[in-house]
């Protein structure tokens, strides 16, 4: 008998619009001759079932069912497609967790904790990941713009702590730029990571539980044509991604070693991308995101297509691992 699989996307934050395309790209991907797929948009206003006519079937939250033409549907696992709040901090995944109902994310506390960037890099740097110097800010603290440029350096990058896509993310050169970077950063979240600028190629590599292994997808070199990658180089094209690398077979294994020991530090599990600074040789971690985008124009895939992994195979996976863990 199929199994009954609810791909959840939208969410409520700035990538509502990102995760919808992402989930979209799941639905057309998953199997329709092992799985019975359901578009599931989780907004603001709403939480919905949407079918292939675009009628919506309103989401009992009790239990996470829908009902059409009187019949109740539920679910035996859940693709998290939601960038973002509430799928990549973990919010609903402790709810699906509640209602004992499996999907494809790492537990909720992992997503919670990768989430929170300055979380996430207080707990790899003990394990000897290499990182930028950062300073923190909570909105009400008083801005020492003087301190903060003699921890971290000019340039520096301002960002909002619990944000993805490069929402509210600038790239600051002067001392007059920090109070606008900051301000910006706070339109988006209540904490801010200011760090130094690493001066190097940015890699970003793909790791996830592929049959019950851990695998390092081919590793994609960023060259922006932007200062940074920002929203645009990551969705209009302001950007050249590159699958494979040009790095050396000695930073490549470098690479691949760190990001399973950051993988694994984490105790994280489903799909993760995370973002790396080579300086001097050495790999210095930025982040994780545990809901990678999954759109035609994201990294994923293609570091997926350069793996000879399908789409379906690569989306199949993710339903088969997390049923069977």
């Amino acid at each position: 008998m199929k199994k009954n699989i609810a791909i959840i996307m939208g969410g409520y934050s700035s990538e509502v619009e990102i995760s919808l395309k992402s989930g979209a790209v799941v639905y057309q991907h998953l199997s329709k001759e092992k799985y019975n797929t359901y578009k599931v948009h989780i907004l603001k206003n709403k939480w919905v079932l949407v079918d292939d006519n675009n009628q919506e079937y309103p989401i009992n939250k009790h239990d996470f069912s829908a009902e059409i033409k009187d019949e109740k549907i539920t679910f035996d696992c859940v693709f998290n497609a939601i960038h973002g709040n509430p799928g990549e901090n973990g919010t609903i995944l402790a709810y699906l967790e509640l209602l004992e109902i499996k999907h494809t994310s790492a537990p909720f506390y992992q997503m919670a904790l990768t989430f929170n960037k300055r979380d996430c890099l207080s707990v790899v740097k003990p394990y000897g990941i290499k990182t930028a110097t950062s300073y923190y800010l909570d909105k009400g603290d008083e801005i020492k713009v003087d301190a903060i440029v003699k921890k971290v350096g000019l340039p520096c990058f301002v960002k909002p702590n619990n944000a993805g896509s490069s929402f509210g993310i600038s790239k600051v050169k002067t001392k007059e730029e920090m109070i606008p970077a900051i301000e910006k950063a706070y339109k988006e979240d209540a904490q801010i990571l200011i760090e130094a600028f690493l001066d190097g190629s940015e890699i970003t590599i793909g790791v996830l539980n592929y049959n019950n292994e851990i695998k390092v997808l081919p590793m994609t070199e960023i060259v922006t044509k932007n200062d940074f990658f920002d929203y645009e180089a990551k969705y209009l094209g302001k950007s050249e991604e590159i699958t494979p690398a040009r790095i050396s077979d000695e930073i490549h294994k470098k690479l691949e070693k760190t990001a399973i020991k950051v993988y694994r530090s984490l105790n994280m599990s489903g799909f993760t991308r995370s973002e790396f600074i080579i300086v001097n040789g050495e790999p210095h971690f930025l982040e994780m995101n545990t809901v990678p985008g999954l759109t035609a124009e994201s990294i994923i895939p293609q570091q997926a297509a350069e793996a000879k992994i399908s789409l379906q195979q690569l989306f199949d996976n993710a339903i088969e691992m997390a049923l069977k863990n």
